[in-house]
């Protein structure tokens, strides 16, 4: 895909997302790898009102060449990268149900979102929750860098939820459908819940891999 098509989806995604409601403000970002480099959400820009020539170009080694000034979170898409080589995508949001379940002092922080439903299973996975760190500090780098080489989400502790994938599209699917599973639960916090058992997720893991 060319870089030029890269941006307008960029664009596209970030429109819908926050018509949607699932990023307020200038809240979120997005990136992509590309052969040579990455392209990037600026800072402190609302993904609804994008310009495709303004969007962040960095080098292979993250090194701002053209447009805005890039996403201060550069440190949280970076350590998916470097650990899951095939990721060609990483979105970040502050989606309501996702970020209220990050901020729950109860949650399973090694897995917030239970297999609750077979999709959050095929294209989330298992959600860890990273400890809290400021938005933007290089600190994230190595927490995330812990955990991204076997999974391809998490929730960051009081601040929202991160995903990666291997195309743009992918990744966008990936974050929606953890806000659903996070709403789910959110919804049914004070009911009996039934989830999915270890065969039926492995079966799920068998016929739909994530990496």
């Amino acid at each position: 895909m060319s870089e030029e098509q890269l941006r307008n989806d960029i664009v596209k995604w970030g429109r819908s997302l926050f018509e949607r409601g699932l990023t307020a403000g200038s809240s979120g970002n997005i990136s992509v790898r590309l052969e040579d480099g990455y392209l990037t959400t600026p800072t402190n820009s609302c993904l609804g009102f994008l310009d495709p020539d303004r969007l962040s170009r960095l080098d292979v080694e993250g090194r701002p060449v053209s447009g805005d000034a890039p996403t201060k979170e550069l440190p949280l898409h970076f350590a998916f990268y470097e650990q899951r080589p095939k990721a060609r995508a990483v979105v970040h949001l502050h989606s309501a149900y996702a970020t209220a379940l990050s901020c729950l002092s109860d949650v399973d922080v090694t897995d917030a979102i239970p297999p609750i439903t077979p999709y959050v299973v095929m294209r989330v996975g298992r959600v860890p929750v990273v400890a809290y760190t400021r938005p933007g500090s290089p600190d994230i780098k190595p927490l995330i860098q812990k955990i991204a080489g076997d999974h391809a989400a998490a929730l960051l502790q009081n601040h929202g939820p991160i995903v990666a994938g291997n195309s743009l599209d992918t990744a966008v699917f990936a974050i929606e459908e953890l806000e659903e599973a996070a709403k789910l639960l959110i919804l049914t916090r004070s009911m009996s819940v039934r989830t999915l058992d270890p065969s039926a997720i492995a079966d799920l893991n068998q016929h739909f891999k994530l990496k």
